[in-house]
């Protein structure tokens, strides 16, 4: 800031000259005093200059009509790339939904693309007026077991890390290499340290002293608690709690309830995943605050959980709260129990209203992350399986999550030893192909729960090394699926009877559309609708977003790899045969 844009911003304060524009008649929800009062609030170059009772002169007048001005909303972590829409269409369906900030891991890009996978995400951050506050994926891969397409230890990071929109590591998944104080891991933590930049956590099941040892890492909070024992134990020992509610993951309900106000303000809101399809439906961070409510939190309380909560821990220390000198992201609402959101403002500028993002969006160019899918020497006979019993270690889901259960079953094989899909059972096969340096890697490994029972569907997003992963009846129908979907370099294929039914293109690292996220959520309604139709898959599971989550190795209990089934609880890869 000069010296001359210091004196503009303390004359408007003063009431020296007018400022540049002046919400009048509006409800100010103070998250820093826990009050609600009607007032006035006054803007100059962006940033909040008045507030309260006393009345300003503006170039610009708007009449609030007695509605509520609240702090604009923060998701305190986000993975964009899981909405499957780039970072400018994302920001133009969450910002009139009262979003003004996210503070994105870009993990998925950067496990595909590495560094330039990094560069492409900052670079559409600056073509949206949503405030993309970045970390340095600090798990690519995110643990020795899988085959990512990009490697990225502390010197690599130390090209971006010092990014004015990089705030610190990304969730460290790779909890053991803290515990075990592994070198490399330790070398990363040292590096982010060295520049000032804070570290994000992932813990999942994690307590007692491995939690204390994963914490001398000064991991600022945690979004994998499933248990209000889990989050208790974290807040007591000073992390802040993230309590996710997305399209895969539904923890809000069980955690809310954990809530008080001795320790609410160690709790942030998160979405983590977040598919078009529940914005348009259920909102962002405005239906998660309505669900707060609803479950019996105090407004003024919900509204911290999504703003100073989240700009305190993060240390935004220029958001979060309508404050004088903040930056004037406010998000004006009907009420504050359904959060229907009337407008929106980033650094003053109104960029929603009635719903509508009005700022025109200039995408970023796509050319440097395309063509990710590189596939060698597969063919059907990859797919068949060599068994020489039936009783097999078998991947099961937990509806309503990610995390999944290692069960024994009994299933059927041929002469060959290859499984024999059965309807009645409920178990089919999964296959996990490398995709990014022509391995030819192929995991195999039977899944339960899933209920598919006719044909295959392939995804080219299996986080988080995001090879191809695939599940369907027989070795034919996945082949099918998969190839389709090599041809096309990436998205999502489902197939039936050898025919392709469904598909959608992912082209930006076979992890994004180029669509709107209207037309994406078209085409996604489709696809799910015949994944469940046509293909069987139960009605309770998200047919895309629990397949791609099937490959992730450091969420319990059990996942598939490219390299094998892979047990959490042993971290280490076990045989298909139980």
């Amino acid at each position: 800031m000069t010296k001359a844009e210091l004196k503009n911003l303390i004359d408007a304060a003063a009431g020296r000259r007018k400022a540049d524009f002046v919400i009048k008649n509006c409800r100010i929800v103070n998250v820093l005093s826990g009050e609600i009062y009607l007032g006035e609030v006054a803007i100059a170059d962006g940033k909040i200059v008045g507030m309260g009772k006393t009345e300003y002169d503006g170039e610009k007048i708007f009449d609030a009509q007695g509605k509520f001005l609240a702090p604009g909303f923060i998701d305190a972590h986000i993975h964009i790339e899981s909405s499957y829409i780039s970072p400018e269409q994302l920001g133009r369906i969450i910002v009139p939904c009262g979003t003004t900030s996210i503070i994105a891991d870009p993990h998925e890009i950067a496990n595909v693309c590495g560094l330039k996978g990094i560069r492409y995400m900052l670079d559409a951050a600056q073509r949206t007026k949503l405030n993309i506050i970045d970390a340095m994926p600090s798990c690519v891969p995110a643990t020795p077991f899988e085959d990512a397409g990009a490697i990225l230890e502390a010197a690599d990071m130390l090209e971006l890390i010092d990014n004015e929109n990089i705030f610190g590591l990304g969730e460290f998944m790779n909890v053991p290499g803290i515990v075990n104080a592994d070198d490399k891991v330790l070398d990363k933590i040292l590096m982010a340290k060295k520049f000032g930049k804070l570290i994000d956590g992932h813990a999942p099941n994690v307590s007692g002293k491995n939690l204390n040892a994963y914490m001398c890492a000064e991991i600022v909070g945690d979004h994998e608690c499933r248990t209000l024992d889990e989050m208790n134990e974290r807040i007591a020992k000073g992390m802040y709690v993230l309590i996710r509610q997305g399209s895969a993951c539904h923890d809000l309900k069980i955690l809310i309830k954990g809530v008080t106000p001795a320790n609410s303000r160690r709790v942030l809101l998160c979405s983590d995943d977040c598919q078009p399809k529940t914005i348009f439906e259920r909102g962002h961070m405005n239906g998660n605050l309505k669900l707060c409510v609803e479950e019996g939190i105090d407004p003024i309380t919900a509204i911290q959980l999504a703003t100073i909560n989240v700009a305190e821990a993060f240390r935004l220390h220029d958001r979060g709260a309508i404050k004088i000198g903040a930056r004037a992201d406010l998000v004006l609402l009907d009420d504050l129990e359904n959060f229907r959101v009337a407008n929106v403002w980033i650094g003053g500028e109104l960029v929603a209203e009635d719903g509508k993002y009005l700022p025109e969006i200039l995408p970023a160019d796509i050319s440097s992350v395309r063509g990710s899918v590189k596939v060698k020497n597969f063919s059907v006979d990859r797919l068949k399986l060599n068994l020489t019993s039936g009783k097999v270690n078998v991947i099961e889901i937990e509806p309503g999550g990610v995390v999944t259960k290692k069960i024994v079953a009994e299933v059927q094989f041929d002469e060959t030893g290859d499984f024999i899909f059965d309807a009645d059972k409920d178990i089919c096969k999964i296959a996990v192909i490398e995709r990014h340096h022509e391995t030819g890697k192929v995991g195999l490994g039977l899944l339960s729960g899933y209920g598919i029972k006719r044909g295959a569907i392939a995804v080219s997003v299996a986080h988080d090394s995001h090879n191809i992963i695939a599940a369907g009846v027989n070795n034919e129908e996945i082949f099918c699926a998969v190839e389709a979907l090599i041809k096309m370099e990436g998205g999502m294929v489902l197939v039936k009877d050898g025919k392709i039914i469904s598909s959608i293109a992912l082209p930006i690292a076979g992890l994004m559309s180029d669509m709107t996220g209207e037309e994406l959520k078209e085409k996604l309604d489709e696809l799910h609708e015949k994944a469940h139709a046509e293909l069987g898959i139960n009605k309770n599971v998200e047919p895309v977003m629990t397949l791609t989550f099937m490959s992730l190795p450091v969420i319990p209990e059990i996942k598939l790899t490219a390299r094998g089934l892979f047990d959490y609880n042993q971290f280490k890869f076990v045989s298909i045969e139980a």
